[in-house]
């Protein structure tokens, strides 16, 4: 009898640059640390890459330069403004140092209390003690620091408007209405992420006449450079002091590659993914870790569509609530063998895809930092109580 469910593993590789075989090496990785660590592969295990190294070995990199030339090709106006961008000096610095190459004057309109993934301008007990109106209330630098104090992050200790005022020709306004952009300029590049459409939507209505949002700058190679066509700047990080990494290329055809090239080597199908950031927030600073555009910008089919769980306290509490020991694990076990459907015991486990569940899951594990495991390897994910 197994007494082991989900098992998550680390998987340690070398230091990769453009140009090296991703596909071939984390397939060799995962097996060196197999036989190392004496553990199998399976049907259904998973095996998630970070999107950091495809796009490091796809060498999808772009100058600040290259985002000066595509955001002086879309907006020919001596005047941008900037809507939504999030307070990163990782993600969104360097868009906004190209952006000031233009010599354009620069308008950013930021969101109060805080940016689209949580990262906070003010506290929640600051913005509770100003008795301000979220929706129609604006502020410039100088009325927000007198309302509202000292406006630092809590885990950076950065004080966002004055680091982005300093980066250029740039005036900041604090506003949670996109259209109040439109009082300084008409042309206007949306750079929040999850809600670029909608603000896109509210900004065309409300008469913006030159408008892109971030997913459509560096849609295309410019001189060489690296792009996205389909997400564009979104998911890009500060890579040095005059480069951004991209988002990776091309992620469905590469895990293909990938699970084709693991039966090859062990006659197993084992489901892969393409992961970035995972979706959940901290308790304390209230940050949602989402900043790229997706969790998983490449999967397997393996790995589409929803968990069909079942709440195994619902069951011992109710429909087995006479049961115990033995005689309640059996009852349970052949429930779970036997159902041939998702039923009311389903209902309250989490509604998320199975994807962006495991997504989490591999960026939890790999972190961001020097633990040097870039693949996740997964065992036991779709197992459940009544599977031996």
């Amino acid at each position: 009898m197994r007494s082991c469910g989900t098992v998550v593993r680390g998987i340690r590789a070398p230091i990769l640059k453009n140009g090296d075989n991703l596909a071939e090496i984390c397939v060799e990785s995962l097996l060196t640390a197999a036989k190392s660590d004496n553990f199998s592969i399976d049907d259904n295990d998973i095996l998630g890459i970070t999107e950091a190294i495809l796009a490091r070995t796809q060498g999808n990199y772009a100058t600040i330069e290259d985002i000066a030339a595509d955001i002086n090709e879309k907006f020919k106006g001596d005047t941008i403004g900037l809507v939504f961008p999030i307070t990163s000096r990782n993600r969104f610095s360097m868009i906004l140092k190209g952006i000031a190459l233009t010599n354009k004057k620069i308008i950013i309109q930021l969101s109060y209390p805080s940016d689209e993934v949580g990262n906070p301008l003010i506290s929640a007990e600051q913005l509770h003690a100003a008795d301000v109106n979220l929706w129609s209330d604006v502020f410039t630098t100088e009325e927000f620091t007198k309302v509202f104090g000292e406006r630092k992050h809590p885990f950076t200790d950065m004080d966002y408007i004055d680091f982005y005022e300093k980066m250029g020709n740039v005036t900041i306004v604090l506003a949670n209405n996109p259209v109040e952009i439109l009082k300084h300029t008409k042309d206007v590049l949306v750079c929040d992420i999850h809600t670029r459409n909608l603000t896109k939507d509210l900004l065309k209505k409300s008469g913006a006449e030159t408008l892109f949002s971030l997913d459509e700058i560096l849609t295309n190679s410019r001189n060489g450079s690296g792009y996205n066509a389909e997400y564009g700047l979104l998911g890009s990080n500060i890579a040095n002091e005059s480069q951004v990494k991209l988002f990776p290329r091309d992620c469905f055809e590469f895990v293909e590659e990938v699970q084709s090239l693991i039966r090859e080597k062990t006659g197993k199908t084992v489901e892969v993914l393409v992961y970035g950031d995972g979706g959940f927030k901290d308790p304390v600073g209230f940050i949602w870790e989402l900043a790229d555009p997706v969790i998983a910008p490449g999967f397997t089919d393996g790995l589409s569509g929803l968990p069909e769980e079942t709440k195994i306290k619902y069951l011992a509490d109710s429909r087995f609530a006479n049961l115990s020991g033995a005689e309640l694990d059996a009852a349970i076990k052949d429930h779970l063998q036997n159902k041939d459907s998702v039923d009311f015991e389903s209902e309250g486990t989490t509604p998320r895809r199975i994807v962006d569940l495991v997504g989490s899951l591999c960026d939890l594990t790999s972190g961001s930092g020097s633990k040097g495991t870039p693949f996740i390897f997964i065992k036991g994910y779709f197992d459940h109580l009544g599977v031996e």
